[in-house]
């Protein structure tokens, strides 16, 4: 498990480390790393000017060899340099399965939240509304989640660096006890001249460094934020849409090889996520484009999904929630069903991108659209619940009330995932 934090010591003013231990068990001391960043860091204005506050400093601990399902307590400490020890409140968190052990695993997912003003004054500009709701309703559940994946357009911060400490302290009752992991955004990296993929302004200059230093992933080179990372039966595979994806690029290999290198028999569910919309939307800004996805998105992809059999695939950015029947190529495999069971046919493309942000820009297209199986122009997320190896359950819920408004189910054994579909099994000749 990793833990991050932030303080106002730097290393030449105390030591920050983190003590811990199985509930009612022995305390271990744990050392911390620390990084910062400066103004000079920032790629442009307002997170180079009028948005520019100092971060503080981000501390993060490994604590390792955990006893897979144990409960385990800790605090945050910093030793001064007088030996004074400064101490946070105790929290408390349940270690990871074992990878590929059969229990039950939950995972909620989403994108698109931000931050709202709690005590209920003025936010400016107020785009995202339904933030509070999203974090609330997941605080209440948390008992039955055990990790959260936020896929993009992380806090809209925007350039005004004081607003991540804002968010991370309205998500600290989720992240203090369960793995809060997230993908990069355009809100977050794009920025002209920095090498992300679209030369927009949306960053407010941040260029990815905040998101990149404030959150841990683990991802080869923190700068490209691709990576996987695996969970009891589930494995994900995380892509950054603001840089390049397609054939032939370093993204493009991570991706082949998250995908191809799992072993379904112990990880059965295979997870594709992205911030922008890699698959399909039926919503009126793609729409208008005339691709219903991000441009080059599925044409680049769609032989890995099918090819390594990817279950679910899922998306940020559109405001709002869709779902496809399994599909491939733009027709319909199977139709779109509450229930699918035997062998992989395609993959399912979710779009939960209204975690929190303004819907006001994210309507639908009134054009029948085969592929497009569920709609819903609402706040919510996403519940992933394996309950074993041969079976999952999704649900789509509202962040107004927590109830369910759209669900599947998926069963089938390991067999099905050897059986060949469409494009997904080697070719062969009579030489072979």
């Amino acid at each position: 498990m990793t833990v991050t934090w932030t303080s106002g010591y730097d290393i030449t003013e105390a030591v920050p480390f983190v003590e811990w231990g199985e509930k009612g068990g022995q305390r271990l001391l744990a050392p911390a790393g620390t990084l910062t960043f400066d103004r000079t860091s920032m790629c442009g204005s307002p997170a180079r000017t009028v948005g520019w506050r100092h971060p503080g400093y981000i501390h993060t601990s490994f604590l390792k060899e955990l006893w897979p399902d144990s409960p385990y307590t800790y605090r945050l400490g910093h030793r001064l340099m007088n030996g004074t020890r400064v101490w946070s409140k105790s929290y408390s968190f349940k270690a990871s399965p074992y990878p590929g052990q059969d229990s039950l695993q939950r995972v909620v997912v989403f994108g698109d939240m931000g931050k709202a003003e709690a005590d209920g004054s003025n936010e400016f500009s107020d785009f995202q509304p339904g933030s509070l709701n999203t974090t609330y309703q997941i605080i209440r559940d948390l008992e039955d989640i055990d990790m959260v994946v936020h896929i993009g357009d992380i806090c809209y911060a925007d350039g005004y660096l004081s607003q991540w400490d804002q968010f991370t302290a309205q998500i600290e009752p989720i992240a203090s006890r369960v793995p809060y992991m997230i993908g990069l955004g355009n809100h977050e990296r794009d920025w002209p001249g920095t090498g992300s993929f679209y030369g927009n302004l949306d960053s407010g200059g941040e260029c990815g460094v905040p998101a990149q230093t404030v959150f841990y992933t683990p991802a080869e080179n923190r700068a490209k934020f691709w990576y996987a990372t695996d969970y009891g039966m589930f494995r994900f595979c995380i892509a950054n849409t603001e840089e390049d994806w397609r054939p032939g690029t370093e993204q493009y290999k991570f991706i082949e090889q998250c995908l191809s290198s799992v072993d379904r028999q112990k990880q059965p569910w295979l997870i594709f996520l992205a911030h922008r919309v890699l698959g399909y939307s039926s919503c009126t800004y793609y729409e208008s484009e005339g691709t219903f996805e991000e441009p080059m998105g599925r044409e680049a992809l769609q032989e890995l999904w099918q090819k390594y059999k990817v279950d679910i695939a899922f998306y940020g950015h559109v405001h709002s929630y869709e779902r496809t029947c399994p599909v491939y190529q733009s027709q319909c495999v199977v139709d779109g069903s509450d229930h699918y069971s035997g062998p992989f046919q395609a993959t399912t493309h979710v779009v939960v991108g209204g975690a929190g942000a303004s819907i006001l820009d994210s309507e639908f297209t009134t054009s029948k659209i085969q592929w497009s199986h569920f709609t819903d122009f609402d706040h919510g997320f996403v519940k992933l619940t394996a309950l074993n190896h041969s079976s999952l359950l999704f649900e789509y819920k509202k962040s107004r009330d927590g109830n369910v408004y759209d669900h599947f189910t998926v069963s089938r054994d390991y067999r099905d995932i050897l059986a060949c579909s469409i494009d997904n099994c080697p070719r062969s000749t009579l030489a072979s």
